[in-house]
């Protein structure tokens, strides 16, 4: 192994750890081209990586950095999460899971399948969640699905049909609060946007090219305890 290769490997690393861009072109586009065009680099980087339980995402000539499943140092608990979100209870939580994965369909329901979309807007994550959690108010036994599991997903559908669609004081200005419907996925977007997978303008949320190269990997590599319940729907018990 050569030394300057397992330099331009840290810096690589380092750069991507840090949350700065390397895309080519860009202002890091020499380490793009050291990850692509040297193999000793690419490969270092790889087992860095993947001891640090870390994926890498090339996404239109850029490069991505995202923490692995049950990563506890560069990834959050879930009281890490409640936090950072600002919610209190763990039904909260699992409902803002579950916005974020219908505000992820909205743009892949598959990896063959990519959906070109703009923007969305809050009533339409709202509409897609109220639909998508209907069942469990309905007919909970329509899921072959563990007790556990049965309860969670149930107290979510419970915590969101007794949400108002919104409050009064949010006709005027949307705040993001767990009082509604409404200003719950506000609370969820501002905590996507935070993690640099949203942009907001004029009340329209954007993904970035951030959002597009985490999710695009995401159903080629893993779906989720989520994905794999929701496409159980309509199959007999």
């Amino acid at each position: 192994m050569e030394m300057k290769n397992l330099e331009k490997a840290m810096d690589i690393y380092a750069k991507l750890v840090t949350g700065e861009e390397i895309k080519r072109g860009g202002a890091n586009g020499s380490l793009y081209d050291d990850y692509y065009g040297n193999a000793e680099v690419y490969e270092i980087v790889g087992v860095m990586l993947k001891k640090l339980n870390l994926s890498i995402y090339e996404y239109k000539e850029s490069l991505f950095l995202s923490a692995g499943e049950g990563n506890r140092i560069f990834g959050y608990t879930n009281e890490e999460l409640k936090k950072a979100i600002g919610v209190r209870y763990n039904k909260e939580l699992y409902l803002c899971y579950f916005i974020i994965y219908e505000i992820l369909l909205t743009f892949y329901s598959d990896s063959a399948s990519y959906q070109f979309k703009e923007y969305i807007r809050i009533e339409d994550v709202m509409e897609e969640v109220t639909r998508a959690l209907s069942v469990f108010t309905k007919d909970i036994a329509v899921y072959d699905l563990d007790e556990e599991r049965q309860e969670s997903f149930q107290a979510v559908a419970l915590l969101w049909d007794e949400l108002p669609a919104s409050t009064g004081e949010e006709q005027e200005e949307l705040r993001a609060s767990r009082a509604s419907k409404a200003s719950f996925v506000k609370l969820t977007f501002n905590f996507l946007i935070g993690e640099k997978l949203f942009v907001e303008v004029s009340r329209r949320y954007y993904p970035t090219e951030r959002f597009q190269a985490i999710v695009e990997h995401y159903f080629e590599e893993y779906r989720g305890q989520i994905y794999d319940a929701l496409s159980r729907e309509g199959q007999e018990t």
